[in-house]
């Protein structure tokens, strides 16, 4: 059984710009916009959830949250594939 990869890193244990740079390398191919320590978030965040890979996709929209962390977290949720345990 051939397992899908992630499709949004794990936040836990990043800063924003950390995990932000590293969904920037991940979907590099997209020119999402590399965050510093004066990006917003919130408008980060609707860039990524606007290219093709998410835009068709239930994915949580960042005014329905009030810190990125549990943003992404959501993200997580509804993106990443289901893992099974046997």
């Amino acid at each position: 059984m051939a397992l899908n990869p992630a499709q949004i890193y794990d936040p836990r244990y990043h800063t924003f710009e950390s995990w932000a740079c590293l969904m920037c390398e991940l979907y590099g191919a997209q020119n999402l916009q590399i965050p510093n320590a004066q990006t917003d978030w919130k408008l980060w965040g609707n860039g990524l959830n606007a290219i093709d890979v998410f835009a068709n996709e239930a994915t949580p929209r960042t005014d329905q949250y009030d810190n990125w962390f549990d943003w992404a977290e959501a993200m997580v949720a509804t993106v990443n594939p289901a893992t099974q345990t046997t």
